[in-house]
C-alpha cells in the first residue's frame, strides 16, 4: 500500500504595523491568529488514516488523474483533507465521516442508456443511493471519478468538486 499524504500545516502570524515602529509598549500592534480550530472543529492531524480501496490504475488514469489530484482542495466545506492509505495516489478524503474521491474507477454497473443523470457545473453525474452512502460518479470526463458521501451529507461537496473536475479533466 502506498500511503498518500495530504497534510498542510499552516502557521499564520498577523503583525500589525501602524507605521510607528516597535516602541515596546503594550498596545496590540502584533497578534497571532489562532488557527488550531475551535472545540468541535476537526483538524487533519486528529483524523485517523483512512483505508480506501482503489482499482489498479489504467493508462488513462495515469494520464488524467494527477492533474485532478493536484487541484483538489485541502479543505472541503470546512472539512479538512485527511490521510488515505490506498494502492494508488488517486484517492482523497475529507472529514469524518469521510467524503471520499477516487479517480480512475470503472464505469458504474448501473449506468446504461436509460440511466438518470444529473449535471452540476458542467459535469455529468450518475448517482447511486443506499443506506450506507450516496455514490456520485462523474461519467463525462476522460476517466470516471467516484465521490462517496455519507448518507446524511447533501450534494454540496459534489458541487464544489464539480468545479475542480471541470477545470482539470477534459470531457469525453
Amino acid at each position: 500500500m502506498v500511503p498518500v499524504l495530504v497534510v498542510v500545516l499552516v502557521l499564520v502570524r498577523v503583525v500589525g504595523d501602524d507605521g510607528g515602529g516597535d516602541d515596546g509598549g503594550t498596545d496590540d500592534g502584533g497578534a497571532v491568529a489562532d488557527v488550531s480550530g475551535g472545540a468541535g472543529q476537526q483538524r487533519a492531524e486528529d483524523l485517523p488514516v483512512l483505508p480506501v480501496e482503489v482499482p489498479p490504475p489504467t493508462p488513462e488514469a495515469d494520464a488524467a488523474c494527477p492533474a485532478l489530484m493536484g487541484a483538489l482542495p485541502l479543505d472541503l466545506l470546512g472539512e479538512p483533507a485527511r490521510l488515505v492509505d490506498s494502492d494508488t495516489p488517486y484517492a482523497a478524503a475529507w472529514g469524518d465521516p469521510a467524503v471520499v474521491l477516487v479517480c480512475g474507477v470503472p464505469q458504474p454497473e448501473g449506468l446504461d442508456a436509460g440511466a438518470g443523470l444529473l449535471q452540476i457545473n458542467e459535469v455529468t453525474w450518475f448517482v447511486e443511493q443506499s443506506d450506507e452512502a450516496t455514490v456520485w460518479t462523474a461519467v463525462d470526463r476522460a476517466v470516471f471519478v467516484r465521490v462517496t458521501l455519507p448518507p446524511d451529507v447533501d450534494s454540496a461537496p459534489v458541487t464544489v468538486l464539480s468545479d475542480v473536475l471541470a477545470d482539470t479533466l477534459p470531457p469525453r
